[in-house]
């Protein structure tokens, strides 16, 4: 199953390092990755490949307290639903 993962805070140093950390930890393959700062502001859109035993609600808990740790936002979306919702 793919997964999209979106990623926004403050900018500082280190953010992607442990995010893909956190990923490869659980075998989730990162399959494309863009990031961009505007102003101070990081925002980083990831779209992953969950291992086919994964438990998706475990690891998007995991992903969100994550993020409370490092004061940053971090959702974990299915693919499928993620496309449906932004579709026109």
């Amino acid at each position: 199953m793919k997964g999209i993962i979106t990623v926004v805070g403050c900018d500082r140093v280190g953010i992607i390092a442990q995010v893909c950390s956190h990923l490869a930890a659980q075998q989730v393959n990162i399959l494309d990755i863009s990031q961009t700062i505007v102003q101070d502001f990081f925002n980083m859109l990831m779209i992953v490949q969950l291992p086919p035993a994964a438990a998706f609600e475990q690891l998007a808990g995991d992903l969100a307290q994550l993020g409370q740790s490092m004061g940053m936002d971090i959702k974990l979306q299915r693919e499928d639903i993620f496309q449906a919702m932004h579709r026109v």
